[in-house]
């Protein structure tokens, strides 16, 4: 039986509801392609009518495991680097991906944080930071000297243009060195979110999202100081027998840039 009431959380914090669901509904199926045991217990401790999100996809599993690979990656590298998620949610990326050395920090708006130091295990290389990520003062709880990732997952499409740019700039100035690593949606997905929404089911329609960016704009990163190098991260296959072949297909057509969703990995000179 549910032990927590989820109701009170609205706009895009609501959002994190809907991503658990989505990623602990993979991890339930028999053929699920993400491992996460950790987001079932989560999503079935809170209460909540998940029926208000409609149907579920694989998207949000896919996503998660193109963070936890870079974030793999980059820890192999660095063991003990602290990893910043921004606007966190509901995740439970560290359980999946932690090496036993890292350093975890959460930031999320207090309602958020109060559910996860309420419902998550605690560790002391766990740490919850409850403010907007746009207030840079979580920066001063960063020990850097491991190497830092920061990972905006599921963020910056809520924001605008000069504000997503602003805080990369400024995590680029604080980070030499370091990580970022984001997703985006393209431009039509954009427009179509701030005109008519995505009506999910007849009782929830998606925040509008109004920063849109793609692989072909990596210039515009790479024009702020302290950015030496941009990266797309290819998502994985995926599961049945049409959205593989979608999938390969979108990164080998010529101008398919400009339509997909990307994941991008931001490197700090």
């Amino acid at each position: 039986m549910p032990t927590i009431d989820a109701r009170h959380l609205d706009g895009i914090s609501e959002t994190a509801l809907l991503t658990l669901h989505q990623r602990a509904t993979e991890a339930a199926r028999p053929d699920g392609i993400i491992d996460d045991p950790m987001a079932i217990g989560l999503r079935d401790t809170l209460g909540y009518d998940y029926q208000n999100f409609g149907r579920t996809h694989q998207a949000t599993a896919l996503r998660a495991l193109v963070f936890d690979r870079v974030t793999r990656e980059y820890l192999d590298d660095h063991p003990r680097a602290t990893v910043v998620a921004l606007a966190e949610g509901l995740q439970t990326s560290f359980w999946r991906v932690d090496n036993g050395e890292m350093t975890w920090l959460s930031v999320d708006l207090e309602p958020i944080i109060h559910l996860r130091q309420r419902l998550l295990p605690a560790s002391q290389r766990l740490g919850q930071c409850a403010q907007s990520a746009l207030e840079t003062s979580w920066m001063d709880q960063v020990d850097d000297r491991g190497g830092v990732l920061i990972t905006a997952e599921g963020l910056f499409q809520y924001l605008d243009q000069d504000t997503v740019f602003t805080l990369i700039a400024a995590c680029a100035n604080r980070f030499r060195g370091g990580q970022l690593v984001f997703d985006s949606i393209p431009r039509f997905a954009s427009s179509h979110s701030q005109r008519r929404g995505f009506k999910l089911s007849k009782d929830y329609t998606s925040p509008p999202m109004p920063f849109w960016f793609t692989a072909d704009q990596y210039d515009e990163l790479l024009s702020i100081p302290g950015i030496r190098a941009v990266h797309e991260l290819r998502y994985p296959a995926g599961r049945g027998r049409l959205l593989p072949w979608i999938n390969r297909l979108s990164y080998q057509l010529p101008g398919f840039a400009r339509l997909r969703a990307p994941v991008t990995i931001v490197e700090f000179g």
